[in-house]
């Protein structure tokens, strides 16, 4: 199965969870409906299923992320004790990304959200702050018709609510400050290192895009005013993030690859 690896749609959804009684006789067959729950709802993929159906992977505010099943034109929400797939009952679309999908360069950058969303984000787990990150960052691609600096807020506040964000100040190893130095990076190692105690083949990362690290952590992305020193402290910046994401996932982020050609 091919996946479209792109966020699609926000959505409103309706679900309707079963379950089966404890009881005897004819009765242990009835199931018994449990309360209907509503969340909104961002698709992160959508898979081929068969003729027409299609498997849908998505992040609900209030469900965590979840994979459902959508038949020919309708989209269903049934949850089952025994079952890993739900079938979603009923959406209400509330805010489309036409324009970033339609676009080929914008949609790489959802492809890379969506990726990353889909390997940290364990399923039906709630989690509140992803929730706003990713549509923060999807609705400025969108605004914008750039994925440069959405992107690299959304890698660099992944790696920082992850836990995974090193010191930018210091060196992990000989706990000397940076200052107006180089700090230095790769894939293989968490931290930040120093001039003296890199190792062949680390990346740096220069003061300027340390500095908009710090911009990033105080300020709102849609907040953040555009200026002509950014992109190349922001490319920096999303490829160290990238690379911690990467080293804390163990695996390669295919998404990555379709950046370099857009």
């Amino acid at each position: 199965m091919s996946a479209r690896v792109v966020i699609t749609i926000v959505l409103r959804v309706r679900a309707l969870r079963t379950e089966c009684g404890n009881l005897s006789g004819a009765a242990s067959a009835r199931r018994l409906l449990m309360p209907a729950r509503e969340t909104e709802a961002i698709i992160l993929k959508t898979f081929p299923l068969g003729e027409a159906d299609r498997l849908v992977s998505f992040l609900g505010r209030s469900s965590g992320r979840v994979r459902g099943v959508a038949a020919g034109a309708q989209i269903w929400y049934v949850e089952k004790e025994t079952r890993e797939l739900v079938r979603i009952q009923q959406a209400d679309l509330l805010e489309s990304f036409h324009k970033a999908q339609s676009d080929y360069g914008l949609s790489t950058g959802l492809a890379v959200i969506s990726e990353i969303s889909e390997l940290i984000l364990p399923e039906h787990e709630v989690s509140e702050p992803m929730f706003r990150l990713i549509l923060l960052a999807a609705r400025e691609i969108e605004r914008t018709g750039d994925w440069s600096l959405p992107l690299s807020y959304f890698a660099f506040w992944t790696v920082r609510l992850g836990g995974w964000l090193p010191r930018f100040d210091r060196c992990v190893v000989c706990d000397a400050p940076f200052g107006k130095h180089p700090a230095f990076y790769d894939a293989n190692q968490a931290g930040l290192f120093c001039e003296k105690c890199r190792r062949s083949g680390m990346k740096p990362l220069h003061l300027e895009a340390r500095n908009l690290a710090e911009r990033f952590a105080g300020e709102r992305l849609d907040h953040i005013e555009y200026e002509k020193s950014m992109p190349a402290s922001a490319k920096e910046l999303r490829e160290a993030a990238l690379s911690w994401i990467e080293h804390h996932v163990e695996r390669r982020l295919i998404t990555r690859e379709l950046l370099e050609t857009s």
